[in-house]
């Protein structure tokens, strides 16, 4: 039974390239792969057919000669012997596709030190903290190393040796059919060594779990949801492995006075009828202890805001700081004494629209709004 081309195998046409010839080499190889089509020999067949004609094609030498002379290339033992395309390379081949197409590779580990895991820790501050930085002393609980064995795992004169099945690689290769495996080793479980004599302190785990007093420091002007990084604060490392790294993520209480928004804060303040009337002026306190006077001019509405330039959050890293905002209310007053009702009612007899421009304004607005409807 004569070959079918190379070519035609594999669906590409001559001119295809590297990354071509190796796309069209996975799909095919996944199509008839045995695994996916047991007790179909045509489907084994072709398999075999696809790995020889990649095998063939992914080499430049070879694709030159068989561009040239075809399958008689490699007959009589042409081409660096016989056996056909790849006999002698078809593990390797198969071992690096599968390699880079299912990540089943892995490089050798350094003794089994793995690096320790990140932790995270929540640390809630008021808002006084954020505007004006502080250092924080928190309690970390986390696997530090052991220093009974210095972190090797190991039992005090004695060490680790490595691993005879893996040979200190962490991983074993095992045959299966057309292909070679790779996997953790299952008698060190991928770490190259082995502990005959663990530490009797840690279980020959290299560390053990206890409390730590960190500080941490909380500059000023840091806002609600920041993450701070403390490089090797975190979980220890399996045997002397590097340490993880602590995050602490901050969260800004809500406050009793005082709405952030970036640098900027807002204070809203109930001020009485008379006072938004005839106008006055009242303190306000500040973020940082003191106190503002706030002047009200007369006929001051609900939602007028008043800017205290600079009396706001201080900007990280800068000497800036944003502004607070106050927003006045005026508060109706409730629990009237019948005098207070008396010269309310006469006020109100008395008043027009230029008293309450506002409301004269709406009103007129709604009456013509009615005689449109009725015209």
């Amino acid at each position: 039974m004569s070959k079918r081309d190379f070519y035609e195998v594999l669906g590409v046409s001559r001119e295809a390239d590297e990354k071509a010839l190796k796309s069209a080499y996975r799909k095919m190889a996944m199509q008839y792969h045995p695994d996916r089509n047991p007790g179909d020999a045509d489907a084994e067949t072709r398999f075999k057919e696809v790995n020889e004609a990649y095998d063939t094609l992914k080499d430049g030498q070879k694709r030159a000669a068989y561009d040239r002379f075809g399958h008689a290339a490699f007959e009589n033992g042409g081409f660096g012997g016989g056996g056909g395309a790849g006999a002698h390379d078809f593990s390797s081949t198969m071992s690096d596709i599968f390699e880079e197409f299912f990540g089943m590779g892995g490089g050798r580990r350094s003794g089994g030190r793995e690096r320790g895991a990140d932790l995270r820790y929540n640390l809630d501050i008021t808002l006084e903290d954020a505007f004006s930085g502080k250092t924080v002393e928190i309690e970390v609980p986390t696997s530090t190393t052991c220093d009974t064995c210095s972190g090797s795992g190991a039992k005090p004169g004695t060490s680790p040796t490595t691993c005879r099945t893996c040979g200190g690689a962490g991983r074993v290769r095992a045959a299966q059919g057309f292909f070679t495996l790779e996997r953790t080793c299952p008698s060190c479980q991928g770490r190259g060594q082995v502990i005959s004599d663990p530490c009797e302190s840690c279980g020959g785990a290299g560390r053990k779990t206890q409390d730590r007093t960190l500080s941490v420091n909380i500059p000023a002007g840091i806002e609600d949801g920041t993450r701070i990084r403390l490089a090797g604060e975190g979980e220890a490392g399996v045997r002397g492995g590097p340490a993880g790294d602590l995050y602490i993520f901050l969260t800004i209480k809500p406050h009793d006075l005082f709405q952030r928004d970036g640098a900027d804060l807002y204070c809203r303040v109930p001020i009485s009828m008379s006072t938004a009337t005839l106008g006055g002026q009242f303190d306000v306190p500040t973020v940082q202890g003191s106190t503002s006077r706030v002047k009200v001019p007369e006929g001051t509405q609900t939602g007028k805001q008043f800017r205290l330039r600079g009396k706001g959050m201080p900007v990280m890293r800068s000497s800036q700081h944003g502004d607070m905002y106050i927003q006045v209310t005026v508060e109706t007053p409730t629990n009237l004494t019948r005098r207070q009702r008396e010269l309310l009612a006469e006020f109100e007899t008395e008043s027009s629209g230029e008293n309450h421009p506002e409301s004269a304004g709406f009103f007129s607005k709604v009456k013509d709004f009615i005689d449109n409807l009725g015209a």
